[in-house]
């Protein structure tokens, strides 16, 4: 489950990064019409569930009855 979710994250964030690079580059050649700056929104909103979720996850198993350290680890 952990690694689907690092995949989505993983490819939604370019997506994301294309969809702002585009809107810089469109900038920088014409105007663009009023709805093309919302295009970076939608990864936007699949980006912050899954990266809230990959920061908590250490310490959501950190939690876990019966967990233990690794060896080598006091």
């Amino acid at each position: 489950m952990t690694s689907l979710i690092r995949t989505i994250h993983r490819w939604t964030s370019l997506a994301f990064s294309l969809a702002v690079a585009s809107i810089f580059a469109g900038m920088a050649i014409t105007t663009l019409p009023e709805w093309f700056y919302y295009l970076p929104l939608p990864p936007l909103a699949v980006l912050l569930p899954t990266g809230i979720y990959m920061f908590f996850l250490p310490y959501l198993r950190g939690q876990r009855v019966g967990a233990t350290a690794p060896k080598g680890h006091v």
